[in-house]
């Protein structure tokens, strides 16, 4: 567990790839004034029949370190999806220690509904949204989508659903009483109340969209049962929510997806079941 912890800053230092043939980049577009409110959005280099669906990813990094434009975040996603007829964004958000995590989930959601406002100049559809993040980034857009009826009254046009990739914070007062990492206390900090204020299990709210929780089988601190226990949560709510088991580790859950495999297939039967026109072009 605690290599996993010292792995982040490596991760963190990894860059861009070259883009696809077919691809385009429109890099660094502000949805706010600070240096570090900015996306990355790819496109597809011809346009495609109809608004395209958007996938709008957030990565992760402990809360304190990663960039939007990692090779792991953006890169077999961007392969696989745009040459598809999707639009990929990827966010960036401030980060500890100067943003605290409420902060950074106010930004990643000012991030998606500055998103939503500019779809239709890079010829997307706003209320063909389906949000994604990994690491610290799932817990940010697990979050959100916990939160979907308040995000949507501020601004949000509704989303179809969220892509969960391997965080084991999704009941932060659990990870918090267990023996759990170092960067968990920097994070959420000692009050059992602010632990509950980020807490997707804890905030999630009837009429959220669906949630797909991928999982790493391989780490010592069971992201798995905290997926499962969030799933049991939000179906005994009438909400939906799955679990996706992988034997892969915390790393290539993010950096796997999009290569054609099992995994892929199965995180795109989630995505596809959300919404016709996106099964359609998958």
């Amino acid at each position: 567990m605690w290599v996993f912890a010292a792995a982040w800053p490596a991760h963190a230092q990894q860059r861009s790839a070259p883009l696809p043939a077919g691809v385009q980049r429109i890099a660094d577009a502000p949805y706010g004034p600070d240096p570090a409110q900015r996306l990355d959005v790819y496109v597809p280099a011809r346009a495609t029949a109809g608004a395209a669906p958007v996938i709008f990813m957030v990565h992760g990094g402990g809360w304190r370190v990663g960039d939007k434009a990692m090779g792991r975040v953006v890169q077999e996603k961007v392969n696989r999806w745009v040459p598809k007829g999707f639009i990929l964004i990827s966010a960036n958000y401030r980060m500890l220690p100067v943003a605290p995590v409420s902060t950074q989930a106010r930004d990643v959601q000012a991030a998606l509904v500055a998103a939503q406002q500019r779809a239709s100049t890079w010829g997307g559809d706003s209320g063909r949204f389906i949000i994604m993040g990994h690491s610290a980034g799932a817990h940010l857009v697990a979050l959100l989508n916990a939160r979907a009826p308040q995000a949507q009254r501020e601004g949000a046009v509704p989303w179809l659903g969220a892509v969960a990739l391997d965080s084991a914070v999704m009941n932060v007062p659990a990870a918090m009483r267990a023996r759990h990492l170092r960067l968990y206390d920097d994070a959420f900090g000692r009050d059992p109340a602010q632990w509950a204020a980020l807490s997707p299990f804890h905030q999630w709210t009837v009429g959220a969209p669906p949630l797909q929780m991928v999982c790493s089988t391989q780490r010592a601190d069971q992201p798995c049962a905290q997926a499962d226990a969030m799933a049991r949560h939000v179906r005994s709510q009438g909400g939906r929510a799955e679990v996706l088991p992988q034997a892969l580790s915390h790393g290539e859950i993010n950096a796997r997806l999009g290569l054609d495999s099992d995994y892929t297939r199965a995180v795109e039967a989630f995505m596809g079941s959300l919404d016709a026109e996106v099964a359609r072009r998958l």
